[in-house]
């Protein structure tokens, strides 16, 4: 499998997990801030949360790093959990934006 067909199994996973406080997959979010896929399947993820007081911010990188591991072709997943820059809405897809109700 090659690194695209790879991080779209990826994407396709982190779409799969929602934010526990708002409806919406993480990815369409706007809460992975980078996502690095390489040859040899390790899968490398900067992401945030809507807030730094989340009631899962110790727990949820774990729980994305869980389900990136079940992702076919991936032989190693770290999550790192960042703050800076701070999450904001205009970091959400207008899809989302849409289905919120804030488009």
């Amino acid at each position: 499998m090659n690194d695209t067909a790879l991080q779209g199994k990826v994407i396709e996973a982190l779409r799969s997990i929602f934010d526990p406080e708002i409806p919406v997959n993480i990815y369409d979010l706007g809460l992975i801030y980078q996502l690095n896929v390489d040859a040899s399947g390790t899968v490398d993820v900067q992401m945030t949360l809507t807030a730094p007081g989340c009631p899962v911010a110790q727990t949820f990188p774990a729980t994305v790093e869980e389900r990136l591991r079940e992702v076919s072709g991936v032989t190693a997943a770290s999550v790192e959990l960042v703050w800076d820059p701070p999450w904001s809405q205009d970091r959400m897809s207008d899809e989302v934006k849409l289905q919120l109700g804030l488009l």
